[in-house]
């Protein structure tokens, strides 16, 4: 045998493995086992990188380079569904498929409805070639290098399956429950940010910039949607995936042929129990005509499909003792009331935190210390409070009252007009506000010091090495490192991605800063109108006023914030060390307000610059870039493939649709 086909015959081996164990569920070695062989196949393919292979079983690792996704075009648009959520609904899309088919027979196929990120494969010649997110349903992002590290999606199919020469499957993107959980887990050790719940945290791990990480999160992937020139037209949904899984796909569980309404609604009730014993998240089922004939028939709607509909599953609810409330305090100084309770099991996870919100929450449910409490997971997602069993409660049960001062620091709390939430006031003193800003002016939108992260901040704080933002500025190396040589390397880094950090721009260093109710949008507005930092610390009320987006309570704490002794020291620092505190040069240049005042939604794919190149170009031009169309829309500036939801909206509102040349023309640039 020759090195080659050596090769070539160990990428098959281990390929049948990944089948067995991340499709069939049914592995026939040990782990250590697949070890050896995958050891052998890396090793042979670096020693003969002539027969390199991106399909390579190897290749799932992942690379630890940032990565930049580029939108393309799906060949066939990736509509919605229809929601539905009860029986009658069910009942009326069966009546409509009937009458639609004029009395012809049909079967329905029901399959699980998974709770991940939607994502488009293309085959050609059996091997993967493209992975695309779904986007707006007309664009999506190409993601195939981080797709290419999930086991269950094969990077070559079956051999001798019978599989076409080109074709598109379609699915999901999942992280299974118990890799959902270890990751949180990781991220309370490290004191990192929470995900909310699965589909977010498959979202954010699929456009990571490094696909190394992609690979660490154990991601899987369920098919649904076969399409394609060669997929037989009077061929059948159901049949076509029973194909697919011979072919090396994973699909959905469970799927049955259906042909009358009470076999759909004993599919929905049976799946509504039992979705709780699967590995991913669920959130309903879909009914799809089998024949796709039949589906052409139906046809589509300016959203949707016809042929299929979305039965939701009601929220889970859980029953359970409330043992205590506790607070948090954010970076802005917003106190959080978190119910803690006796863990319960529900959507698949172990809840025992909840969020009350507010004091008014806290009122409305009338809740007191002990009480038996109602839990749902809103859309499967956050865990809330949403009822109390006061059958339950007790004389002797205390009611739970909002506390006064802060549980960090002491200060009275404050409310201001018109806010839900309670404020700590001590934003100079109070530890989880100071360190909450420390990383908040690190983060990638603000100051980008990626080098940082939560818990180097809380260590540099205890270490008395940082009081503030600007402190970062003084460390060395020597400082963060302690004297320690095996922590030099990381210190060095950490030092010099602090230096770097000067060249942020100053719309960045307006937000990084901190103002309490000053965003990511409103610190750009306010850098382009003020142009300096000095000009935005002397702005006056009514002068903030003037700034579109700049309400009252904005102002107001925009010149409350310079008027702090403590803050302005710190930017002081801030410019000492090199950080800017204006729009540089670039930015001034070519800055009018022909656009002043108006808010403009993009739209499709563009010849002449990208989108990104087209918002720039707006805010330049005093415009304000919004995601969706309302009546408050100027126009919408529209490239090749609109979205249709977003033609229809635009459309029925009277909202004007401005192509390029015309946006080109109407801002001077030709």
């Amino acid at each position: 045998m020759t090195i080659q086909e050596e090769i070539e015959d160990l990428r098959r081996v281990l390929e049948q493995h990944n089948y067995n164990y991340y499709v069939l569920n049914q592995p026939t070695i040990s782990d250590y086992d697949f070890d050896q062989m995958m050891n052998k196949l890396q090793d042979l393919e670096t020693f003969y990188p002539q027969y390199a292979d991106p399909n390579s079983p190897t290749q799932r690792v992942g690379s630890d380079l940032n990565q930049s996704f580029k939108t393309v075009p799906h060949k066939y648009p990736m509509l919605s569904l229809a929601n539905t959520y009860n029986e009658g609904d069910v009942r009326e899309f069966y009546e409509r498929v009937r009458q639609g088919l004029e009395g012809e027979d049909f079967d329905i196929c029901c399959e699980m409805k998974y709770d991940g990120l939607s994502i488009s494969l293309t085959y050609v010649d059996g091997a993967l070639v493209q992975a695309v997110t779904r986007g707006d349903g007309v664009q999506g992002d190409d993601v195939t290098a981080n797709v290419r590290t999930i086991k269950s999606i094969p990077l070559r199919l079956r051999e001798g399956s019978g599989y076409p020469h080109e074709f598109e499957i379609r699915g999901e993107i999942l992280m299974p429950w118990t890799s959902f959980e270890a990751l949180n887990e990781e991220r309370e050790r490290k004191e990192e940010p929470l995900f909310a719940n699965p589909r977010n945290a498959a979202s954010g791990t699929l456009k990571s910039q490094k696909s190394e990480l992609v690979a660490s999160r154990k991601l899987d992937a369920y098919l649904y949607y076969l399409l394609g020139d060669e997929i037989p037209a009077d061929g059948y949904h159901y049949e076509n995936l029973q194909m697919a899984q011979q072919w090396g796909f994973k699909i959905s569980q469970g799927m049955r042929k259906c042909k009358s309404v009470e076999e759909i609604l004993e599919y929905i009730d049976y799946w509504d129990k039992e979705r709780k014993n699967l590995p991913v998240a669920t959130d309903g089922i879909v009914l799809k005509v089998n024949s796709l004939r039949q589906q052409r028939h139906l046809g589509y709607t300016a959203k949707s499909p016809r042929w299929a509909i979305a039965y939701k599953f009601k929220a889970e609810r859980a029953c359970t003792r409330l043992n205590e409330v506790t607070y948090q305090v954010g970076r802005t100084g917003a106190v959080t009331p978190v119910a803690n309770m006796n863990p319960v099991q529900l959507a698949g996870t172990q809840v025992k935190r909840a969020s009350l919100h507010n004091a008014d929450i806290i009122n409305e449910l009338d809740l007191h210390i002990g009480d038996m409490v109602y839990v749902e997971k809103g859309g499967e997602i956050i865990p809330k409070v949403v009822g109390v069993d006061k059958t339950q409660r007790t004389p002797d049960m205390r009611k739970v009252e909002f506390i006064k001062t802060c549980p960090e620091c002491g200060a009275p709390l404050v409310r201001y007009e018109g806010e839900a939430a309670h404020y700590c006031p001590n934003d100079t003193a109070c530890p989880p506000q100071i360190k909450g800003r420390i990383e908040h002016f690190i983060s990638r939108k603000a100051m980008n010091i990626d080098s940082l992260g939560p818990e180097t901040v809380d260590d540099f704080y205890q270490r008395g090495l940082i009081k503030d933002v600007a402190d970062l500025y003084k460390l060395t190396v020597v400082d963060v490192s302690d004297n320690n040589k095996n922590r030099a390397v990381s210190a060095t880094k950490a030092v010099n991605a602090i230096r770097a950090s000067v060249n942020v721009p100053f719309e960045r260093v307006v937000y990084a800063i901190g103002i309490r109710f000053v965003g990511e949008t409103t610190a750009k507005l306010l850098a382009r109108h003020f142009k300096t930092m000095d000009a935005l610390a002397s702005a006056t009320v009514a002068d903030l006023l003037e700034v579109d987006g700049v309400g009252e309570i904005i102002a107001e704490s925009i010149v409350g914030y310079f008027h702090e002794d403590k803050n302005l020291d710190i930017i002081n620092r801030l410019r000492d060390a090199g950080v800017q505190m204006s729009l540089s040069a670039e930015a001034l240049e070519g800055q009018t307000d022909i656009l002043a005042g108006q808010s403009i939604v993009i739209s499709g794919v563009f010849a002449k610059h990208s989108r990104d190149e087209y918002k720039a170009l707006i805010e330049k031009n005093g415009g304000k870039n919004v995601g969706s169309i309302s009546k408050k829309t100027s126009f919408v500036l529209a490239g090749e493939n609109m979205g249709p939801a977003k033609l229809e909206k635009a459309e029925k509102l009277g909202v004007r649709i401005v192509n390029e040349e015309e946006f080109l023309e109407m801002i001077g640039i030709s």
